[in-house]
């Protein structure tokens, strides 16, 4: 595939994750914080979100397993701390899943919470691979940019 059609998947494929919800006006603050001296700087944040989001998702599920004792402000703390995370560099969907399940949380809503988890899972499983993907390509159009 030649550069300017590389170029033309990576520009559809941004728009498709602006599209479809998945990234907001952060994620655009942020690529214009890269350049020249750091040209993959956006991949090695969401890179560092998706290593630190794994340890509040296993701290989530931890208390949560506390049944009927859910201690409801420890878990409203973990997810601050993966809401503000998420929203650092601008995952519109993740960071709504973690505001619903805090308002589960406010509740003493526990099944709710569960629900909103599972989504919550599923959506930063889905934008991992569609990052994934986009970074692949912003790669593979770089290299044929240099050719």
């Amino acid at each position: 595939m030649d550069r300017k059609q590389l170029q033309y998947q990576v520009a559809c494929m941004r728009k498709s994750l602006f599209d479809q919800g998945y990234l907001d006006e952060q994620f655009n603050q942020l690529e214009d914080l890269q350049d020249e001296a750091n040209p993959n700087f956006v991949e090695e944040v969401v890179t560092l979100f998706y290593s630190d989001s794994a340890r509040f998702i296993h701290n989530i599920e931890q208390a949560m397993i506390n049944k009927p004792n859910i201690d409801y402000g420890k878990l409203d703390d973990y997810m601050h701390q993966f809401k503000g995370s998420s929203s650092s560099f601008g995952a519109k969907k993740v960071k709504k899943e973690c505001s619903q399940f805090r308002e589960c949380c406010s509740a003493g809503n526990i099944e709710g919470c569960i629900k909103t988890f599972r989504q919550l899972k599923l959506e930063h499983a889905t934008l991992k691979r569609k990052l994934e993907t986009y970074f692949q390509l912003v790669k593979q159009a770089g290299i044929a940019e240099r050719r």
